[in-house]
Protein backbone atom coordinates (compact mmCIF):
# COMPACT_ATOMS: atom_id res chain seq x y z
CA UNK A 1 0.00 0.00 0.00
CA UNK A 2 1.36 3.36 -0.90
CA UNK A 3 2.20 5.95 1.93
CA UNK A 4 -0.60 8.31 0.34
CA UNK A 5 -2.67 9.21 -2.21
CA UNK A 6 -2.44 12.73 -4.10
CA UNK A 7 -5.44 13.86 -6.29
CA UNK A 8 -4.57 16.43 -8.32
CA UNK A 9 -3.62 17.32 -12.33
CA UNK A 10 -0.48 17.50 -13.43
CA UNK A 11 0.69 20.13 -15.35
CA UNK A 12 -0.97 22.53 -12.88
CA UNK A 13 0.50 25.20 -10.19
CA UNK A 14 -0.86 24.00 -7.05
CA UNK A 15 -0.44 19.68 -7.49
CA UNK A 16 3.03 20.47 -9.19
CA UNK A 17 4.01 22.32 -5.96
CA UNK A 18 3.53 19.16 -4.49
CA UNK A 19 5.16 16.54 -6.60
CA UNK A 20 7.88 18.91 -6.74
CA UNK A 21 8.60 18.83 -3.06
CA UNK A 22 8.21 15.04 -2.87
CA UNK A 23 10.85 14.94 -5.48
CA UNK A 24 12.99 17.04 -3.57
CA UNK A 25 13.24 14.36 -0.98
CA UNK A 26 13.55 11.51 -3.43
CA UNK A 27 10.18 10.45 -2.38
CA UNK A 28 7.88 8.10 -4.73
CA UNK A 29 5.58 5.75 -2.22
CA UNK A 30 2.30 7.88 -2.89
CA UNK A 31 -0.47 6.95 -5.43
CA UNK A 32 -1.09 9.98 -7.96
CA UNK A 33 -4.74 10.20 -9.27
CA UNK A 34 -5.22 12.56 -11.97
CA UNK A 35 -8.45 14.61 -11.78
CA UNK A 36 -9.88 15.25 -14.85
CA UNK A 37 -10.44 19.07 -15.06
CA UNK A 38 -12.11 19.11 -18.84
CA UNK A 39 -14.55 17.01 -17.49
CA UNK A 40 -14.97 18.71 -13.70
CA UNK A 41 -14.27 15.81 -11.42
CA UNK A 42 -12.50 18.01 -8.65
CA UNK A 43 -16.44 19.25 -8.09
CA UNK A 44 -18.35 15.71 -7.65
CA UNK A 45 -19.84 15.33 -4.14
CA UNK A 46 -17.12 12.30 -4.12
CA UNK A 47 -14.15 14.92 -4.26
CA UNK A 48 -15.93 17.79 -2.06
CA UNK A 49 -15.51 15.60 0.58
CA UNK A 50 -11.93 15.72 0.37
CA UNK A 51 -11.74 18.75 -0.27
CA UNK A 52 -14.89 21.06 0.49
CA UNK A 53 -14.05 24.01 -1.99
CA UNK A 54 -13.61 21.29 -4.67
CA UNK A 55 -10.11 22.08 -5.26
CA UNK A 56 -6.65 20.34 -6.10
CA UNK A 57 -4.79 18.81 -4.61
CA UNK A 58 -5.35 16.55 -1.53
CA UNK A 59 -3.54 14.14 0.01
CA UNK A 60 -5.06 11.46 1.94
CA UNK A 61 -3.34 8.59 4.46
CA UNK A 62 -4.90 5.06 4.72
CA UNK A 63 -5.51 6.28 8.47
CA UNK A 64 -7.86 8.70 7.02
CA UNK A 65 -6.36 11.81 7.72
CA UNK A 66 -6.75 14.15 4.53
CA UNK A 67 -4.62 17.76 3.85
CA UNK A 68 -5.86 20.14 1.01
CA UNK A 69 -3.90 23.55 0.00
CA UNK A 70 -0.98 23.01 -1.56
CA UNK A 71 1.17 25.11 0.92
CA UNK A 72 0.13 23.57 4.12
CA UNK A 73 0.78 19.89 1.76
CA UNK A 74 4.36 20.65 0.62
CA UNK A 75 5.09 21.65 4.49
CA UNK A 76 3.80 19.11 6.20
CA UNK A 77 5.33 16.45 3.96
CA UNK A 78 8.67 18.35 4.31
CA UNK A 79 8.26 17.38 8.70
CA UNK A 80 6.95 14.06 7.96
CA UNK A 81 9.29 12.38 6.05
CA UNK A 82 12.14 14.83 6.52
CA UNK A 83 12.48 16.66 3.26
CA UNK A 84 15.31 19.15 3.92
CA UNK A 85 13.20 21.96 2.46
CA UNK A 86 12.58 23.39 6.19
CA UNK A 87 14.82 25.15 8.74
CA UNK A 88 15.77 23.52 11.92
CA UNK A 89 12.68 23.66 14.05
CA UNK A 90 15.11 25.15 16.62
CA UNK A 91 16.10 28.13 14.17
CA UNK A 92 13.21 30.21 15.68
CA UNK A 93 14.98 33.31 13.29
CA UNK A 94 15.01 30.96 10.20
CA UNK A 95 11.90 29.91 10.74
CA UNK A 96 10.29 33.50 10.84
CA UNK A 97 12.11 34.27 7.57
CA UNK A 98 11.03 31.41 5.93
CA UNK A 99 7.30 32.35 7.53
CA UNK A 100 8.10 35.63 5.92
CA UNK A 101 9.19 34.76 2.63
CA UNK A 102 5.74 32.85 2.42
CA UNK A 103 3.47 35.61 3.44
CA UNK A 104 5.10 37.30 0.44
CA UNK A 105 4.60 34.61 -1.98
CA UNK A 106 1.07 34.48 -1.24
CA UNK A 107 0.32 38.17 -0.59
CA UNK A 108 2.33 40.03 -3.59
CA UNK A 109 2.67 37.15 -6.12
CA UNK A 110 0.35 34.42 -6.23
CA UNK A 111 -2.64 36.36 -7.17
CA UNK A 112 -1.47 38.61 -10.29
CA UNK A 113 0.92 35.68 -11.61
CA UNK A 114 -2.51 33.20 -10.90
CA UNK A 115 -4.44 36.09 -13.20
CA UNK A 116 -2.05 36.01 -16.09
CA UNK A 117 -2.22 31.55 -15.88
CA UNK A 118 -6.11 32.03 -16.13
CA UNK A 119 -6.39 34.38 -18.64
CA UNK A 120 -3.44 33.59 -21.34
CA UNK A 121 -3.24 29.64 -20.27
CA UNK A 122 -6.52 28.08 -18.59
CA UNK A 123 -9.22 30.34 -20.32
CA UNK A 124 -8.25 29.13 -23.86
CA UNK A 125 -7.60 25.39 -22.75
CA UNK A 126 -10.45 24.25 -20.44
CA UNK A 127 -13.25 26.92 -21.87
CA UNK A 128 -12.29 27.90 -24.95
CA UNK A 129 -12.53 31.65 -23.92
CA UNK A 130 -10.22 34.89 -24.89
CA UNK A 131 -8.18 36.54 -22.18
CA UNK A 132 -9.48 39.73 -20.63
CA UNK A 133 -6.21 41.84 -21.78
CA UNK A 134 -7.22 44.66 -19.46
CA UNK A 135 -6.90 42.13 -16.44
CA UNK A 136 -3.83 40.65 -18.04
CA UNK A 137 -2.37 44.29 -18.17
CA UNK A 138 -3.06 45.29 -14.22
CA UNK A 139 -1.59 41.55 -13.28
CA UNK A 140 1.55 42.41 -15.60
CA UNK A 141 2.46 45.67 -13.80
CA UNK A 142 1.73 44.45 -10.51
CA UNK A 143 4.25 41.68 -10.99
CA UNK A 144 6.66 44.35 -12.88
CA UNK A 145 7.07 46.17 -9.24
CA UNK A 146 6.89 43.05 -6.98
CA UNK A 147 10.23 41.40 -9.04
CA UNK A 148 11.31 45.07 -8.60
CA UNK A 149 12.09 44.44 -5.36
CA UNK A 150 12.77 40.74 -5.18
CA UNK A 151 15.79 41.56 -7.66
CA UNK A 152 17.19 44.09 -4.95
CA UNK A 153 16.49 41.41 -1.95
CA UNK A 154 18.48 38.64 -4.63
CA UNK A 155 21.09 40.70 -5.05
CA UNK A 156 21.83 39.77 -0.68
CA UNK A 157 20.97 36.11 -0.66
CA UNK A 158 20.98 33.21 -2.79
CA UNK A 159 16.93 32.51 -2.57
CA UNK A 160 13.57 33.86 -0.99
CA UNK A 161 14.22 33.02 2.14
CA UNK A 162 18.20 33.64 2.92
CA UNK A 163 20.88 31.45 1.12
CA UNK A 164 19.55 28.18 1.38
CA UNK A 165 16.57 26.62 -1.10
CA UNK A 166 13.80 26.03 0.82
CA UNK A 167 10.00 24.84 -0.05
CA UNK A 168 9.13 28.70 -0.96
CA UNK A 169 11.25 28.65 -3.50
CA UNK A 170 9.46 25.66 -4.86
CA UNK A 171 6.08 27.85 -4.17
CA UNK A 172 7.32 30.12 -7.12
CA UNK A 173 8.41 27.35 -9.88
CA UNK A 174 4.80 26.06 -11.39
CA UNK A 175 3.43 29.49 -11.39
CA UNK A 176 6.88 31.19 -13.32
CA UNK A 177 6.79 28.15 -15.41
CA UNK A 178 3.53 29.04 -16.82
CA UNK A 179 4.66 32.78 -16.94
CA UNK A 180 7.43 32.13 -19.35
CA UNK A 181 5.38 29.89 -21.09
CA UNK A 182 2.49 32.69 -21.77
CA UNK A 183 5.34 34.97 -23.21
CA UNK A 184 5.97 36.66 -19.96
CA UNK A 185 9.55 35.47 -19.04
CA UNK A 186 11.11 38.99 -19.41
CA UNK A 187 9.29 39.64 -15.95
CA UNK A 188 11.79 37.09 -14.29
CA UNK A 189 15.21 37.52 -16.75
CA UNK A 190 14.82 41.37 -17.25
CA UNK A 191 16.51 41.52 -13.68
CA UNK A 192 19.67 39.65 -13.20
CA UNK A 193 19.48 39.00 -9.45
CA UNK A 194 15.87 37.28 -10.23
CA UNK A 195 17.32 35.27 -13.49
CA UNK A 196 20.13 34.16 -11.64
CA UNK A 197 17.98 32.64 -8.81
CA UNK A 198 15.63 30.67 -11.61
CA UNK A 199 18.15 29.30 -12.94
CA UNK A 200 19.73 28.20 -9.23
CA UNK A 201 16.22 26.88 -8.84
CA UNK A 202 15.41 25.21 -12.26
CA UNK A 203 18.82 22.82 -12.72
CA UNK A 204 18.24 21.17 -9.48
CA UNK A 205 17.86 18.05 -10.04
CA UNK A 206 14.73 17.36 -8.48
CA UNK A 207 12.97 20.06 -10.56
CA UNK A 208 14.43 19.06 -13.65
CA UNK A 209 13.10 15.84 -13.26
CA UNK A 210 10.04 16.86 -12.73
CA UNK A 211 9.68 18.94 -15.77
CA UNK A 212 11.06 15.99 -18.37
CA UNK A 213 8.09 13.89 -17.06
CA UNK A 214 5.80 17.33 -17.96
CA UNK A 215 7.73 17.66 -21.42
CA UNK A 216 7.25 14.15 -22.35
CA UNK A 217 3.33 14.46 -20.85
CA UNK A 218 2.27 17.27 -23.13
CA UNK A 219 4.49 15.46 -25.98
CA UNK A 220 2.02 12.43 -25.48
CA UNK A 221 -1.15 14.88 -25.37
CA UNK A 222 -0.44 16.11 -28.27
CA UNK A 223 -0.07 12.49 -30.76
Amino acid sequence: MPAFTLYGAPGTTNTDRVRLTLAEGGFTDYELVHLDLHKGEQKSEEHKRRHPWGKIPVVVFPDGFTLYESRAICKYLCKKYAIPLLPRASDAEATALLEQAESVEAAYFAAPAGTISFEKFAKSKFFGLSADEAAVSKALGTLESFFDVVAALLRERSYMAGNDFTVVDLYYIPSIQKLIACGYGHVVFSREAVGDWWERCINRPAVQRIVAVEKETALEADR
